[in-house]
């Protein structure tokens, strides 16, 4: 990359068609670290914070690999189709958006599919159907924030796979930093070459309000430190949970799915979250996670979403805390739905002793989540007995698995909403 002021004599002197092809020609406008390292690697992880310019990055070496004849036959995985269209296909910086006009691809959505002028295709695959994967087979795979993937081992356990294909195969990672199991192994594996940066890197390419109004918000925090940074953090002394506890996999046919809240009192930009977490009993005897609705609304927003949850998953009893707010859960749902199913739980016990029997469940692999759920898995591995912070969705997540994998010591207030016991 030119400094600046030799990049802007340079442009000076071109024609305007010189100007219009120099516009796409990655090496000139990309930082040294945006572009491919040299050497006999498998995998490109490209780790940075947000706005490091990681999905430009991929897809123009994805673009370079395929103009070069490299590259017949791509991959292009996302956590959802719909991920892979708005970010890696049709964004600002997604392969459509990035070709010249002369040399766009073919993109028909129906089929998943781009097609290239020299014969190229890409298809596009979700982390939610994982055996998408088993079949096909590619030269060259593109994966887009493996920490969001829903099953993020079997899919990309599948994608490995399928690169077989050429003298060469090659795959390029775009991801922030989540210690997720499958992420550590990727990092470890000597066929990786892996290119970190930060938020800050990208500065002149990013809207001064953003730097003014979000990033200055998180900076300093372990938030930020992950998200701005790029730190990959471990986790937390003293925390009950631990991410290699976390386990993925699908819920097989249920026999139980309850809704479970943790009330904020308050609303507003200060107020706490309202913690709501569906989860579910299988028939083979484990739980699995399902949703995670939380939210920081109001007590009638929060209400809605609830039994929206209910609905969407079909449970049998929304659960809510009755120690901050008293009847209010009830009260608050039943001006959303009357007669709902629902029992008040009482926080008889400190916040540790009621999550040490969940927190044993995960450690014993007696519970799974379906999906990575980003939010409540930071808070369940970072919050301690000392740490006197709220949390929440660890809360609702307690509640949930207490009413369906934990005898309760004696039967709890249970009614339908609206009907008088």
């Amino acid at each position: 990359m030119l400094p600046e002021a030799a990049r802007a004599k340079t442009i000076q002197s071109l024609s305007n068609r010189e100007a219009e092809a120099l516009f796409y020609d990655w090496e000139f406008w990309a930082r040294p670290n945006q572009l491919p390292p040299p050497g006999d690697w498998l995998t490109w992880l490209i780790m940075a914070g947000r706005g490091f310019g990681k999905t430009r990055s991929a897809a123009e070496f994805v673009l370079r690999e395929i103009r070069a004849n490299r590259a017949k036959h791509v991959a292009l995985v996302a956590k959802t189709p719909a991920d892979a269209r708005d970010v890696m296909i049709e964004g600002d910086s997604g392969l459509l958006s990035i070709s010249p006009p002369g040399d766009r691809p073919l993109y028909e959505p129906s089929k998943r599919r781009l097609t290239w002028k020299n014969g190229t295709t890409a298809l596009v695959f979700s982390s939610k159907e994982p055996d998408q994967l088993r079949g096909p087979q590619y030269d060259l795979a593109w994966g887009d924030e493996i920490r969001t993937w829903y099953y993020p081992q079997e899919t990309w356990d599948n994608l490995m796979f399928g690169l077989r294909l050429g003298e060469h195969p090659r795959c390029v990672v775009t991801t922030t930093p989540l210690p997720l199991a499958v992420i550590k192994k990727i990092m470890k594996a000597p066929d990786t070459v892996m290119t970190t940066g930060t938020t800050y890197e990208n500065r002149a390419n990013l809207a001064p309000s953003f730097f003014k109004q979000v990033v200055s918000k998180y900076e300093g925090t372990r938030l930020g430190r992950q998200e701005i940074n790029a730190e990959m953090l471990e986790d937390v002394p003293g925390a009950l949970w631990h991410r290699a506890n976390i386990l993925y996999k699908p819920a097989p046919d249920l026999v139980r799915i309850v809704v479970a809240i943790d009330p904020a009192t308050t609303s507003g930009e200060g107020a706490d979250e309202t913690g709501i977490v569906v989860a579910g009993k299988g028939i083979d005897g484990l739980g699995y996670v399902l949703a995670d609705r939380s939210a920081r609304v109001s007590p009638d927003s929060w209400a809605r979403r609830a039994v929206q949850a209910f609905d969407d998953f079909k449970a049998d009893r929304i659960i809510g805390e009755v120690n901050n707010g008293g009847e209010m859960v009830g009260l608050t749902i039943g001006t959303v739905r009357q007669n709902l199913p629902y029992t008040a739980v009482h926080a008889s016990r400190g916040k540790q002793a009621r999550a040490e029997p969940i927190a044993a469940l995960y450690e014993q692999g007696k519970i799974s989540h379906t999906q990575v759920f980003e939010e409540l898995e930071d808070q369940l591995v970072t919050w301690t007995p000392e740490s006197g912070a709220s949390p929440d969705r660890l809360d609702a997540l307690v509640w949930a698995f207490t009413e369906l994998m934990i005898e309760p010591p004696k039967p709890q207030k249970e009614f339908m909403i609206g009907v008088a016991t």
